[in-house]
């Protein structure tokens, strides 16, 4: 009798388990599939990371002077908020698109991302980003990655257009696993949550011409929040664009 009464413990715990589910999916991206460009350590440090850049000390001096911590840049430099241009990159040749992380500044651990869709027929709403590809699974205050660090988002087709994503705590420290659920901010002004919509930039366009590179920088709070700073240097990168 007490080896039957163990048995139907253990077949119990075994049904238990298969019949778990994965965390319910919420928030306005709940029907978009995520996947990775590859595999990536227990710090979130991608495998698949390519050479390099150098990031030269002229660069971080600009950046470190531009983007200071904790410094408003809607009142040092309004000039980037007056313009809808956004960060979003528009394929006009058959392309090979790279990702190089610069920098951080913020006590989250944040991934960044990128989705693609056609030129013509822009995302409106969040429900329209049909998939989001971690890049970068952890680019925030606990990263270990290195200003440099670079890896290729992949080949793009003309009419084609790449946007990009911080995706807010989306790394657990604990778990080492990337959560979904996480707050998203685009560089596509429209998808973003504040309902000001003079209020919904959260990826700025700096452009460094001594060697003509754009940084794209990250505000990663609530630009309603009373404690946004405002500084958008929570997650900064630049894109290198190679014709095929």
């Amino acid at each position: 009798m007490k080896i039957f009464n163990s048995f139907v413990v253990v077949v119990c715990v075994i049904l238990f388990v298969s019949c778990k589910k994965n965390p319910e999916r919420t928030g306005p991206f709940k029907e978009t599939t995520y996947k990775t460009l590859g595999s990536y350590d227990n710090n979130g440090l991608p495998g698949y990371l390519e050479q390099p850049d150098i990031i030269s000390p002229q660069l971080r001096v600009f950046m470190n002077s531009y983007l200071v911590d904790s410094r408003n840049l809607t009142i040092s430099n309004p000039e980037l908020f007056n313009t809808n241009a956004i960060a979003d990159i528009t394929i006009v040749k058959p392309t090979t698109l790279y990702m190089t992380y610069v920098h951080q500044a913020t006590d989250g651990n944040s991934a960044l991302g990128f989705y693609t869709y056609p030129t013509n027929n822009p995302p409106l709403k969040a429900k329209d980003i049909k998939e989001i590809v971690y890049a970068f699974p952890n680019a925030g205050g606990k990263t270990t990655l290195k200003p440099g660090d670079k890896v290729k988002l992949g080949s793009f087709s003309p009419g084609t257009s790449v946007g990009f994503v911080l995706l807010v705590n989306a790394w657990d420290l604990e778990t080492r696993k990337l959560n979904p659920n996480a707050i998203h901010y685009c560089t596509n002004d429209i998808l973003n949550p504040e309902t000001d919509p003079s209020l919904r930039k959260h990826a700025v366009l700096i452009n460094y011409a001594p060697e003509n590179k754009i940084l794209i920088g990250f505000e990663d709070q609530n630009r309603m929040s009373p404690g946004c700073d405002h500084d958008f240097n929570d997650a900064v990168f630049y894109c290198t664009i190679v014709f095929n």
